[in-house]
Parts: structure tokens; C-alpha cells; sequence
């Protein structure tokens, strides 16, 4: 072990008279552990809400929607589909049909957005989440032991799937029939009045996004067809490709294929608010939390031309024994590296221990003080997510490593330049 290390390490051993010091140096420890384990686990949430907000956005949503100019209904969807096909990148695409609509229960009226589905290539394309009750199927055709509940000789009702917080608002059991009003009117003779059919709840649905879960209903594509009389058309397509983040230009190679009326948006495009304003977020939340380690950056500065001062004459007696300006540096460097690497191991171990158990650790925290951290009527997402950045987690000890020992220039310096006839002239 080198003198100027072994030093250092003595010097850290608090005295009697060196109890304030001690407490500085014990301060700049606990804060550098306080910063780098803040920092972790706070990135490491941005990253899991960044991830889960894209995954359960693309689930519900395609990689790339394919409309028309026109903002009407797309006519020959089969061909169109049949020509994307070819496309490199493009492994499924499915129809679909988007209209607002209100819903009708027993116990109140809401609006929604309906979504057809093509059950048949829908699900190689979009993920509803899970079906909490019911079944997907009975969406093309509803089982004969359920249809024996409606009126014999008329056809039951076609089927529908709802969100979970909708059929809880609304408080809609599985097999209830409600109504659909759509805000388009139909003539009879007692003037427009809005298009209304009713359906049977075949399924209840839950993605873990409250606005989907809350808002948004399916009917089959035949269905949503017949009940909007929109013939063999549809709103778009929906396309999934192999690559999220190559979307952007498969996108512009189907539309250059496809040309005018069709007009292509990819998933970066429909949600860039949201996932810049995520950015910009992490971004500010690290240059707020990194304040914590600068903090405790001038306690070690503090701490060490305390000690340079209290240790003038031990400095003056290693020069006059032959260490050199260098020799002195490296004591007050070391020891100031010391208090940086235990505080960013310490932080650092705490840190990704929280923040790869952050679900268990929610839970607990739940349950002992009795609120709910994410309420889902509040904020996106239900559960809180935590996804651990190597990479950040290397920058993060890094730079804390690279601010410690900057910090530990000045005071080494100050010490290296003491002259040990001024230190000893009065001993």
C-alpha cells in the first residue's frame, strides 16, 4: 500500500478533536449516496414509464395507420392491404374503423370511441391486454345459451367488448345489453334522429391504461359496418412492422407506393408530444437530483481544507522528511476519492436494489400508509414501472467519480504549497 494511501486512511479515523470534521466527511458520504441512489432509481422509473406507456400505447395502437386525404371511408381495404404486403418491414396489417359514439346502460350515458376489429387478422397486428371476462369470439357470433335470454323469433343483439373502467362506471355486467348512439342521423318521418342499436356485452377488457380502458369499445368489423351503413369500406389500416423504430421510413416507402388520396402516420408521430415531453422530463429531473451530489461535493471540499488546516504541521514535517508537492496531492486526492467511492458504491448498490424491486417495494409502501401511489383515474398507468439503464447507471457513477476528484484539486493543492519553515517556525 502506498504511504500517501495509508495516510489518507488515518486521516479519515476520526479523533477526539476531529469529531466536527468527521461529521462533514460523514455528511459528504451520505450525500453522494443520497444523490447517486436518487438519480438511479429516478431514471430508472422515467425509463419504465417511457417503456410502458410505448408498449401499452402500440398495443392498442399499430406501429403505422394508413388512411385517405379525403378524410372519408377507404374503399377496395383488400387490395390496398394486399399491396403493402410486399413492402420490406411489413409483417401484418389489418382494417379498422374509428368513430365517437355515445353508450347507454341502466345507470347512465358516456361517450366512447368505438374500434371495429377484423377478428381474424387484428390480434397479428394490435393487443387489447387482457380479456378480465368473456370472450373475443362471441364478437362475430354470440352462442345460442346466451341468445336464449333475448326475445324468441327476433336475432339477439350483435356483440361488444368494453373497458374495464367503463363497464365499472357505468356499473355494466358481463351478458347486459346497452345501447349505442351514434351521432349520425338517419331520416324518418319524425325528422333526424341519431342512430341507436343495442349490443350485448360479450367480453370486458383491461390494457392498464385508464384512458383506453375508460373510453374505448369493439365491434366486429361487420358489425361496426352495418350499424355506421358504410357498406365495404373502412376508416384505415392498421400496420405492424418489424422494427418500431425503422417505422418512420416504412411508412414513407408505403405511402410513395401507394401515392395520392393515401397518407401514412407512424406511432412516433401520433404520440411525439408525449414521449418529448417524457424526455424533457428525465432530462430536468436528472439535472435536479445531480444538485444532491453537488452538495455534497462542497461538504468534501469543506471537509479536506479543514484537514489541510489542522494537519499544517504533519504536512510541514512529511516535506521536511522528503515527501514531495506530489507525495502531499495524492493524500488529500486519495482521501477525498475515498468519501466519493464509498457514497457512490453505497448509493450505487442501494439504488439498483430499490429500482429492481421497485413493484415490491410500491407495494409495501401501499400498504403500510394506506394510499395508492398510482391512482388509475389520475395518471396513465396503474402500476409503477422501473426499467434499470446500464448505461445510466454507468454515467451516473462515472461523473459522480470524475466531480470527487475534481473536487479534491483545490484543497490538495492549497496543502502541496505549504512551507514547512512558516508550518514549524513557532514549535
Amino acid at each position: 500500500m502506498p504511504y500517501e494511501l495509508f495516510i489518507s486512511k488515518r486521516y479519515l479515523n476520526a479523533k477526539r478533536k476531529q469529531v466536527f470534521v468527521s461529521v462533514i466527511t460523514f455528511i459528504s458520504i451520505f450525500g453522494i449516496f443520497l444523490g447517486v441512489a436518487a438519480l438511479i432509481i429516478v431514471l430508472a422509473v422515467m425509463n419504465g414509464f417511457e417503456e410502458d406507456l410505448r408498449t401499452k400505447i402500440l398495443g392498442i395502437k399499430s406501429h403505422i395507420e394508413l388512411t385517405t386525404d379525403m378524410a372519408g371511408p377507404m374503399k377496395d381495404y383488400q387490395k390496398v392491404r394486399e399491396r403493402i404486403s410486399n413492402v420490406e418491414g411489413v409483417v401484418a396489417s389489418t382494417p379498422f374503423i374509428y368513430s365517437q359514439a355515445m353508450i347507454r346502460s341502466g345507470n347512465g350515458v358516456t361517450g366512447l370511441i368505438v374500434r371495429a376489429l377484423d377478428t381474424q387478422s387484428a390480434f397479428k397486428v394490435i393487443n387489447m391486454g387482457k380479456i378480465k371476462e368473456g370472450r373475443l369470439e362471441y364478437l362475430n357470433k354470440i352462442p345460442q345459451e346466451i341468445s336464449l335470454n333475448y326475445k324468441s323469433g327476433a336475432a339477439p343483439p350483435d356483440g361488444i367488448v368494453i373497458g374495464k373502467e367503463m363497464a365499472r362506471n357505468l356499473g355494466i355486467f358481463l351478458y347486459d345489453t346497452i345501447t349505442i348512439i351514434s351521432p349520425l342521423s338517419i331520416s324518418t318521418p319524425m325528422g333526424m334522429v341519431p342512430r341507436m342499436k343495442k349490443f350485448v356485452v360479450v367480453g370486458i377488457f383491461e390494457s392498464g391504461f385508464y384512458e383506453y380502458d375508460s373510453t374505448l369499445a369493439y365491434l366486429s368489423l361487420q358489425s361496426c359496418q352495418k350499424f355506421l351503413q358504410m357498406g365495404d369500406t373502412v376508416t384505415g389500416i392498421d400496420i405492424k412492422v418489424n422494427d418500431i423504430y425503422k417505422a418512420d421510413s416504412i411508412a414513407r416507402k408505403i405511402q410513395s407506393k401507394l401515392g395520392f388520396p393515401f397518407w401514412t402516420q407512424n406511432w412516433m408521430q401520433m404520440n411525439k408530444n408525449l414521449f418529448s415531453a417524457l424526455k424533457l422530463e428525465k432530462r430536468v429531473m436528472f439535472i435536479i437530483l445531480s444538485l444532491i451530489v453537488l452538495v455534497a461535493v462542497f461538504n468534501i471540499i469543506s471537509a479536506l481544507i479543514m484537514i489541510v488546516m489542522e494537519k499544517n504541521k504533519d504536512i510541514a514535517i512529511l516535506k521536511s522528511m522528503g515527501a514531495t508537492s506530489q507525495s502531499i496531492m495524492k493524500i488529500f486526492i486519495y482521501q477525498g476519492m475515498i468519501i466519493g467511492v464509498i457514497g457512490t458504491t453505497l448509493g450505487c448498490i442501494t439504488g439498483l436494489t430499490i429500482a429492481l424491486n421497485l413493484q415490491k417495494v410500491s407495494l409495501f409502501v401501499e400498504k403500510i400508509f394506506h394510499f395508492k401511489i398510482l391512482p388509475g383515474d389520475v395518471y396513465y398507468l396503474s402500476e409503477l414501472p422501473s426499467k434499470v439503464n446500464y448505461g445510466d447507471v454507468v454515467i451516473i457513477v462515472v461523473g459522480t467519480l470524475l466531480i470527487c476528484f475534481l473536487s479534491t484539486i483545490y484543497p490538495s493543492f492549497r496543502a502541496a504549497r505549504t512551507d514547512p519553515a512558516e508550518a514549524l517556525r513557532y514549535e
